[in-house]
């Protein structure tokens, strides 16, 4: 009878033996993508002082929670008043999404420390860790005004006639002068923009469902 143990021994040797490069080689690119997350948004921040950039992080700040609210709640009244319930259901709409939005990303915002890229390169360095330590300059992960804007916009594109191409226009240009500006890395914006996205869908999955039923109910 053949003795079988060394042959498993071997193959288990083998399997072994080709998980290890597998794991060095994901975090070598784990590490060169976090290198190049860095690196690109301190580049991309290096003119964050300038006029210009001034100027378009001015802009930007449409996509800070206040205005994102009174837009939402603008819409919801002018609907309201005016009767067009594509505006009603829109306003409604974009204040639910903001809403779950913001939620996320403050809990998320208080699992990470990572210093702002601004603060970065005025000479704090580049921290990213585990923790709820830090104050403002230490939540740069992930982008709240990203998050809000792209919830605000995909709700609003849902129902209002007219409003998809501006209102995701206005939110990538938010989102893009993230960077730049020196508020967030790359990664933040992106981790930002999911957020966004995926609690908006949450959003109008419970409105389309719940809708037919309200107007049942008040038909």
């Amino acid at each position: 009878m053949t003795d079988t143990k060394p042959a498993k021994k071997s193959a288990k040797a083998r399997m072994k033996s080709d998980k290890k490069p597998a794991k060095a080689r994901a975090k070598a690119a784990k590490k060169a993508i976090a290198k190049a997350d860095v690196g690109g948004t301190h580049a991309a921040a290096a003119a964050r002082n300038t006029p210009v950039m001034r100027v378009v992080a001015g802009l930007a700040e449409v996509a800070d929670q206040p205005p994102l609210i009174v837009a939402s709640l603008g819409t919801l009244v002018i609907g309201l008043v005016t009767r067009r319930r594509d505006l009603a259901r829109g306003g409604a709409r974009m204040l639910a999404a903001h809403l779950l939005a913001t939620a996320a990303k403050l809990a998320v915002k208080h699992q990470f420390d990572r210093t702002r890229p601004s603060h970065a390169l005025d000479g704090d360095g580049h921290r990213f860790e585990a923790g709820d330590e830090g104050g403002h300059e230490d939540k740069s992960f992930p982008s709240g005004h990203t998050a809000g804007a792209v919830a605000v916009a995909r709700a609003a594109s849902r129902d209002i006639d007219g409003a998809a191409v501006p209102a995701m226009l206005a939110a990538g240009a938010a989102a893009a002068a993230q960077a730049p500006a020196g508020n967030h890395y790359f990664s933040d914006v992106i981790a930002g923009a999911a957020i966004g996205w995926a609690s908006e869908a949450v959003v109008s999955a419970v409105f389309d469902r719940l809708e037919p039923r309200v107007e049942a109910a008040f038909s």
